[in-house]
């Protein structure tokens, strides 16, 4: 440190102007000695009692909108600061529109803010982020560093504390893609009131010819001595789950086209929002571990009015590495979702075994739609699978209008 030799070079002045009897040496070993002690002294204390705070004036925004960045510094104490420094470290992926910035590590840039401080004087800087890419961003840590008047001592602190912006893929009205909603989802409000909810048992009846061996009643049976069937209560609640395949490239190719998976989740979150409108109750998953626990995503089905929100920030947090193939969570989820409940899957790389999958769920008499993300038209099927295309011509940053295209 510059103050150590400093010290050193004072001190030896000082012996020097004793031994040769130096008066005016003297003198100067002196100041020296009183300058490197205040200097100490300033910047022992430069620090104390320094106040930080950053503020986002949102936490929760859309994809191309703006927020405002805010840092404060306060010092109070009676001791003025020269120069305080304040190094914030943000995500790349967000520019400021004023303000420079300088490279840290992959994916994070410093923020850097150089100015003096009065005693118990408050300093705010503003800035704009335009928010240009989905997903969940960290702001912070904050380095805080200050010394004295010379420049000979410099002390440092941390902020460790982060704070979180997460930024809502875009969204787009249904109609702009081109499909009837009973076309997407199906033939489900044709038969709506056919559906009957095998947790709900309205009675019993005779056993006709036919009937599933998974309906019987065996305990009507047992006491009337002759086979029953259970009855179910009608249902007229509309279940839609929607599932997102993160993988973007054939196997056993890794990484992805992110263009493709922005298309896929833009087309999710649109067709959720349409169903959620529409009465379904909608549920939401992913083929990879959620961002902050271990757990895969998934949000439940449901029909409460924040239910948006719970799978735009489930949107949000989309990357693209894949933790098990998309057929299998299919088929591990199917099993616990309510009798009639459409699945609509979105995947950029469909494989003959998930398409084999949707056909063996559809007949069970489950409803299935494939939306095929990117690559070419998916080729005709003599089944009765609904497959749609979403082009990847248009990338995502600039998509003003995506279409489907019924296969």
């Amino acid at each position: 440190m510059r103050g150590d030799y400093w010290l050193f070079l004072s001190i030896l002045l000082l012996i020097i102007s004793l031994v040769l009897h130096q008066v005016p040496l003297l003198l100067i070993s002196l100041l020296f000695l009183l300058t490197s002690g205040v200097s100490r002294l300033w910047n022992r204390f430069c620090l104390h009692r320094i106040e930080y705070r950053r503020n986002l004036s949102r936490n929760h925004v859309f994809f191309g909108e703006e927020i405002v960045y805010e840092v404060e510094v306060a010092n109070r104490k009676l001791l003025p600061l020269p120069w305080i420094q304040i190094e914030d470290e943000l995500p790349e992926e967000l520019p400021l529109l004023k303000g420079k910035t300088s490279m840290a590590h992959e994916n994070r840039v410093i923020l850097s803010n150089i100015f003096p401080i009065n005693w118990y004087h408050r300093i705010k800087r503003r800035f704009t982020i335009r928010c240009s890419q989905r997903g969940c961003f960290v702001f912070g840590p904050t380095r805080i560093s200050s010394g004295d008047l010379f420049g000979f001592f410099r002390r440092e602190m941390y902020f460790e504390e982060k704070d979180y912006l997460m930024v809502y893929p875009r969204l787009v009205p249904l109609e702009r893609l081109g499909i009837p909603s009973q076309q997407l989802f199906g033939d489900i409000r044709l038969r709506r009131h056919l559906f009957q909810d095998p947790v709900l048992t309205a009675g019993v009846r005779d056993y006709h010819h036919g009937d599933s061996l998974k309906r019987i009643h065996w305990k009507s049976t047992a006491r009337l001595g002759k086979l029953q069937t259970k009855v179910y209560e009608p249902t007229t609640v509309l279940d839609l789950s929607i599932f997102l395949d993160v993988r973007t490239l054939k196997e056993p190719y890794w990484g992805g086209v992110p263009q493709l998976l922005e298309l896929g989740v833009i087309t999710a979150a649109s067709i959720s929002r349409h169903a959620l409108e529409a009465g379904y109750r909608v549920g939401f998953h992913a083929n990879q571990l959620t961002t902050f626990s271990q757990g895969l995503v998934r949000v439940p089905q449901s029909q409460n009015p924040d239910q948006m929100l719970h799978i735009l920030e489930a949107l949000a947090q989309i990357h693209r590495t894949e933790t098990l193939p998309i057929t299998r969570l299919v088929q591990q989820e199917a099993r616990h979702l309510p009798w009639g409940t459409t699945l609509v899957v979105i995947s950029a790389q469909p494989t003959d075994e998930l398409l084999a999958t949707l056909l063996s769920l559809q007949s069970v008499g489950r409803s299935t739609v494939l939306v095929k993300v990117g690559g070419e038209l998916p080729e005709a099927h003599d089944t009765n699978q609904v497959i749609y295309h979403v082009p990847d011509k248009a990338a995502w940053d600039v998509i003003e209008e995506i279409s489907i295209q019924g296969a």
